[in-house]
């Protein structure tokens, strides 16, 4: 599933440590999604696009979806 949290998360100049306390997990969690090497449960996509004031479709895209259009 590809993601914008690296994006995201330069714009507000945080490190991907700022981001995992944000998140209650570790930074090599956060690592790993930006990576696209984990895909997120639904609870933490939720927090995730909460801690950036976004929909979760803001913050993550279906590959499916994208070849679709």
């Amino acid at each position: 599933m590809k993601n914008r949290l690296r994006v995201l998360r330069a714009e507000r100049a945080w490190s991907q440590q700022d981001l995992a306390e944000r998140l209650g997990v570790s930074r090599q969690s956060v690592n790993a999604i930006e990576t696209g090497r984990y895909d997120p449960s639904l609870p933490l996509a939720f927090r995730i696009a909460d801690v950036f004031g976004l929909k979760i479709e803001d913050v993550f895209a279906n590959p499916s979806r994208e070849d679709a259009q």
